[in-house]
């Protein structure tokens, strides 16, 4: 029996590097399961529409889809938007069976690949106990998304950091620079930002600027294509294929 086709669903954007970003992650995914088919599929912006995508199986012979969102928090797009796209497709499409996966975060894999990121950037152990962070998401207005980043803050807090804290690039408060500028306020001496955002875009870009603008010493990349980013695509695509209290055969 062949495996259902993992459909990868990134929100799009004007800025090339965001897609080009996703498609490198998912050629990483790809690496990881050799054998497995691997589609993506944008909401907006870019093309493959998730929709095209969905029919372009459909009329291959497909007979199954397990559809994973780009996305860290649950908020407006894993709430409403996606679920939208795929009922609106499982209407025209009935022979296709379509599931969607939970958000990628928050997870262990993720707090992993900011790691990766901020030593990739010159952070190195022992600095952690004169650093402060500062968590720098895109931000939402779901209150449930604010407290998925404030709670991993707070998880980061254990790991070494003399100081962790939130920051958003979009709606709600503090926004990156605020965050800087505050934990010099309490005497910390050096303070890195980190994005907690999969691609380049115009909101990573405002977490870039702010971060410049308050003086931070480091920077660390977006999360991107790490290897331990496509392990948690894998991991959310195998939760969604196997039923609850099932394993995957050996």
């Amino acid at each position: 029996m062949s495996h259902p086709v993992l459909l990868v669903i990134a929100h799009g954007s004007r800025d090339p590097r965001h897609a080009a970003t996703v498609h490198a992650l998912t050629e990483r995914v790809r690496a990881q399961r050799p054998g497995l088919r691997v589609e993506t599929g944008f909401l907006e912006f870019n093309a493959p529409s998730v929709p095209r995508v969905l029919e372009r199986l459909a009329s291959e012979g497909a007979d199954e889809v397990i559809a994973l969102s780009l996305l860290l928090t649950r908020a407006f797009h894993a709430k409403t938007d996606i679920p939208s796209v795929l009922r609106e497709a499982r209407a025209r499409l009935p022979r296709l069976h379509i599931r969607q996966t939970d958000v990628l975060g928050p997870s262990p894999l993720l707090n992993a690949t900011l790691g990766r990121r901020l030593r990739e950037a010159g952070v190195r152990p022992g600095d952690l106990p004169r650093t402060g962070l500062v968590l720098a998401s895109a931000g939402s207005t779901d209150p449930e998304a604010i407290a998925v980043i404030a709670e991993i803050a707070r998880e980061l807090r254990h790991t070494g950091w003399c100081a962790v804290r939130p920051a958003f690039a979009s709606a709600p408060l503090p926004r990156t620079e605020d965050a800087v500028r505050a934990l010099r306020a309490e005497g910390v001496a050096r303070v890195a930002v980190a994005p907690y955002v999969i691609a380049p875009g115009r909101l990573p870009d405002r977490i870039a600027a702010g971060a410049e603008a308050a003086g931070a010493d480091v920077l660390a990349d977006v999360l991107g294509p790490a290897p331990e980013l496509a392990r948690l695509l894998l991991d959310r695509y195998d939760e969604a294929r196997v039923p609850v209290g099932a394993s995957l055969p050996a």
